[in-house]
Formats: C-alpha cells, sequence, structure tokens
C-alpha cells in the first residue's frame, strides 16, 4: 500500500476526471459482481462457515496492484486501471466492512467498526502516506520505487504461506472444496467482468481492463483482516489461496489476449 501510494499523482486525478463513466462502472462491478458471486459460491458449495466468511472477505476487498501489471501484458487500458485500482482502495475503507458484515454475518460473528478501523490503518494510511512521499520526497521515492516490488512480493509471500501453513492440517482434508471455490469466484469475476463491460458497450481495451480488475483482489489485505478480526484461522485461507489463483488466471488471460492483439504474421 505504501509502495502504490508512492505511485500516486495529480496525473492520476486528472484520468479519472476524463474517464468519469469507464472508472464508476469499473469501480461500481468491483463491488457488486465479486462480493455476490463470493457469497453465492460459498452457499452454493455449502462451505463451512470458517471458508465461507474467508471467501466473502476476499471478494468484498478492493482491486490488487498487481492487476495493473497484467492489464499492460493484457494491452489493456493501463491509466484506467491505475486509478480503478486506487479509487475502489480509497472506497475499501467502508466498502469492505460494510459488504463483509453483511455477507459474511450469517456464517461469523462480523464487528465493522474494528473492521474499517483496521482497513483505514492497512490501507488509507499507508496509501496517502506514499502519496505524501512523492509529492514531499520525491529524491527519497526516486530511491525507494525500484525496491517497493521486491518488498511487496517477500511480504505478500510470506503472509499467505503463514496463513497456509497454520492451517496446513485442515487443508489436506477440505482443500480441493476450497480450491474450487476460489477458483469459481475468480473466473466468474473475470468472466462477467469483461461481459458487463460489453454489454455497456465499452471498447475492447476497457473490457479487458474492467475484466482484470474485477477479477484481481486484494487478498493480503483479506488475510491481514482475517488474522485480525476472525477468531478460526481457517478465514485467511480462501485470501491466502486467492492471492495465488487471481494471479495465475490472470497471467493467462492477458497471454491470451495479448495473442490475440497480434497480426496473423506474427502470431
Amino acid at each position: 500500500m505504501l509502495g502504490m501510494g508512492m505511485t500516486l499523482s495529480i496525473d492520476d486525478l486528472k484520468g479519472a476526471l476524463s474517464m468519469p463513466r469507464e472508472v464508476a462502472a469499473g469501480v461500481f462491478l468491483q463491488y457488486t459482481i465479486m462480493p455476490l458471486t463470493g457469497a453465492t459460491v460459498a452457499r452454493v458449495l455449502g462451505l463451512p462457515s470458517h471458508y465461507a466468511a474467508g471467501l466473502v472477505l476476499v471478494s468484498c476487498c478492493p482491486g490488487g496492484t498487481a492487476s495493473n501489471v497484467v492489464t499492460y501484458l493484457a494491452r489493456g487500458n493501463v491509466a484506467l486501471s491505475v486509478i480503478m485500482t486506487a479509487i475502489s482502495t480509497f472506497l475499501a475503507v467502508v466498502m469492505t466492512p460494510l459488504l463483509t458484515a453483511k455477507l459474511a454475518g450469517q456464517y461469523v460473528a462480523v464487528d465493522a467498526n474494528a473492521l474499517v478501523l483496521s482497513t483505514l490503518q492497512v490501507v488509507l494510511l499507508p496509501v496517502l502516506t506514499g502519496a505524501g512521499m512523492a509529492h514531499y520526497l520525491p529524491g527519497l521515492v526516486r530511491i525507494l520505487s525500484p525496491l517497493a516490488p521486491t518488498v511487496a512480493v517477500v511480504t505478500i509471500a510470506a503472509v499467505c504461506a503463514g496463513a497456509i501453513a497454520q492451517s496446513a492440517a485442515a487443508i489436506t482434508t477440505t482443500g480441493a472444496q476450497i480450491f474450487v471455490a476460489v477458483a469459481m469466484l475468480h473466473a466468474s469475476g473475470f468472466l462477467l467482468g469483461y461481459l458487463a463491460a460489453k454489454v455497456i458497450r465499452f471498447s475492447e481495451s476497457t473490457a479487458r481492463t474492467i475484466s482484470i480488475e474485477v477479477g484481481m483482489q486484494n487478498s493480503v489485505l483479506g488475510v491481514v483482516l482475517a488474522n485480525q478480526h476472525f477468531t478460526s484461522p481457517l478465514t485467511a485461507v480462501p485470501c491466502a489461496i486467492s492471492s495465488v489463483c487471481h494471479s495465475v488466471f490472470g497471467s493467462a488471460l492477458a497471454g491470451f489476449w495479448q495473442a490475440s492483439s497480434q497480426g496473423p504474421s506474427e502470431s
């Protein structure tokens, strides 16, 4: 989140103002398709309460920053991707706790106020700090920016590995079910995001971007919130698996779209 904040600029705000329809539609689809799909998949598969709550939690998280790279590879609208990720991240302070409490409250007790406070700490403060550094300390940011992706990848791997290792025994007995659930969640997000964008008559580039933004979540935020606010460590498992699943799906989709964008002579 700090690294993401360091990439934000006034130009991003100008970009949002130049694409209001695309940004509004993309963010709306992010916070409708994924939460509703997460709740539906959990109910249809009859997931245990801890897995169901975790699946709903990660489905209510904002878009992940990896989506910007995947959008670039897929020949999508990178500027739109960056703006959508930033706006969905800011809205996560309210939307993630609100939607999680509404949709996961039937499975486990959810303290929405505590989730709001944690989301402020984990999301908003680091992003605003990074943006402030980019504006007031550009020299320092130029030094830190090349290191940020590596630090982020190592941190994500450590957090997700910890969540899975903590629940390794349970995963070996019920793992197949939760892997299927997470795969269904992300596959639906990519597909429905793309179809919805096409129904709205957006360009192919914009449709690809919205598909990727909807299908890829900030899964590590889900892991952090699950560990802090849910009693069972198994709640974090869907979030940890999600971080791998959406990256694999997104990369495969980007490869497909990249190949399809090439001319006959190139392919």
